[in-house]
């Protein structure tokens, strides 16, 4: 299963987001990286197309592949291709797990589904971008109850605010899916538009 492994700060400092949330490494420079990063580059269309991309790829650990894909699945349903771009992202089963406060970073929220401590409708899963429908019930697996991050999560839960078209029973970790998330509830700092821009150009 590919996926980006390398420095991720590096990344979000050439991208001037803070990918990860809470990087104290960004904070500290928040500059593109590189002997000349603090060089005034000049802004063009293109590229301010391509790092609002590489941003949405990197904030939600997709390939480029797998992202093309969402974007053309996103294109082919009614309604705003941006909106529908982000839906998509947003209903993967890693991104859920981070949302709901069951992971600090969406890389450990990936990595916890790997190694199948979830089940989706009473159904094990260890698959990342696994899509999560309306009215999903996503519970932990019983035999990673003690897990040392299932517990952490449980210690921890409440410190960042879970969006309302998910709710998460504390106890269990339970997470319901209300419904798909709308433009509104995802606070993720993307402007989808310049994604639809860019891929309109091919």
């Amino acid at each position: 299963m590919a996926r980006y492994t390398g420095p991720i700060t590096k990344k979000s400092r050439r991208l001037k987001l803070d990918l990860v949330g809470g990087d104290k490494n960004f904070e500290l420079r928040p500059f593109p990286p590189g002997q000349h990063g603090r060089r005034r580059i000049q802004e063009k269309e293109y590229l301010t197309q391509l790092q609002e991309k590489q941003k949405a790829r990197f904030t939600y650990g997709v390939m480029e592949k797998q992202f093309l894909r969402y974007y053309k699945e996103a294109a082919n349903r009614p309604g705003q291709t941006g909106h529908n771009l982000l839906t998509i992202l947003e209903t993967r089963l890693d991104n859920v797990i981070y949302r709901a406060g069951l992971a600090r970073t969406r890389r450990q929220a990936r990595q916890l589904v790997t190694h199948g401590h979830f089940e989706v409708n009473g159904k094990r899963t260890n698959v990342p971008s696994q899509r999560v429908e309306q009215y999903d019930i996503i519970t932990v697996r019983k035999q990673s109850v003690e897990a040392f991050p299932i517990q952490l999560a449980r210690e921890t839960f409440g410190e960042r605010p879970v969006p309302a078209w998910l709710h998460v029973i504390p106890g269990s970790l339970k997470i319901l899916v209300h419904q798909k998330p709308t433009r509104e509830q995802i606070d993720t700092p993307l402007t989808e538009q310049l994604i639809v821009e860019l891929y309109s150009k091919n």
